[in-house]
């Protein structure tokens, strides 16, 4: 008698050999994974470890200030102050050239302008245009140079108080026209009183002519003083 082939009972018969058998892990598999747990816990920190030592000349700032030892921080306080200390002198170093700029050019009271305005004097006075010639082709500068480069010439001047408190200012500097050189002499006073300098004597002096003045003060003051009787003011 033939066997009859059924599929049903020979799928329950290699059932059991189909299941999948759980597996464990070993003692070595997992001491495997807790070490490599632990080395990457430890190699992490020591990426921070491999940056560049920070120092007074390389410091940029792009490292934090937790991430700095105690020799970093010091060379990071000194290069910014440092850098503070730079700023500083440049702003006081701008501060002190502003104001030489005005009191020497841009002041009403300054050397500059009063050069300015005893030449656009002599340029208008017709006892000067007289001797020097055209008007509009006199020029004025400051003691002579033997040098190439210098461009302004120094004007000689000199600022001193008397003991009643009065500022002097003299000036000496040369005029030159198409006929004839000379030499300006200005002197100036501005008592503690006043707020601008006057004139005392502002003269001329072109070679084989007289002395022209334009200001003196102390021309004026004798011809207001009081005529005398007998050697004596009597009013």
């Amino acid at each position: 008698m033939t066997a009859i082939y059924r599929p049903t009972e020979a799928i329950h018969f290699f059932k059991p050999c189909l299941r999948r058998i759980p597996m464990r892990p070993s003692n070595g598999a997992s001491r495997f994974a807790f070490s490599t747990s632990r080395t990457l816990k430890a190699t992490s920190p020591s990426s921070t470890s491999n940056r560049k030592h920070v120092t007074v000349v390389n410091d940029d700032g792009r490292v934090r200030w937790s991430e700095l030892s105690v020799g970093e921080k010091a060379a990071r306080t000194t290069q910014q102050s440092f850098n503070f200390a730079i700023v500083v002198v440049g702003v006081v170093m701008t501060g002190a050239v502003s104001y030489l700029l005005y009191k020497e050019v841009f002041s009403t009271d300054s050397k500059t302008a009063h050069f300015n305005r005893v030449t656009d004097q002599i340029r208008g006075d017709p006892r000067c245009t007289k001797l020097l010639g055209d008007s509009s082709k006199i020029k004025s500068y400051g003691e002579p140079s033997w040098s190439r480069w210098a461009r302004n010439r120094f004007i000689a001047s000199t600022t001193e108080t008397d003991r009643w408190g009065t500022e002097h200012l003299r000036m000496k500097f040369y005029v030159e026209g198409p006929l004839n050189q000379g030499v300006v002499h200005v002197h100036m006073t501005k008592r503690p009183s006043q707020d601008e300098y006057v004139y005392q004597t502002l003269a001329v002096d072109v070679k084989g002519h007289s002395r022209i003045y334009l200001e003196n003060a102390d021309e004026e003051v004798g011809k207001k003083a009081a005529p005398k009787i007998f050697g004596a003011r009597w009013w």
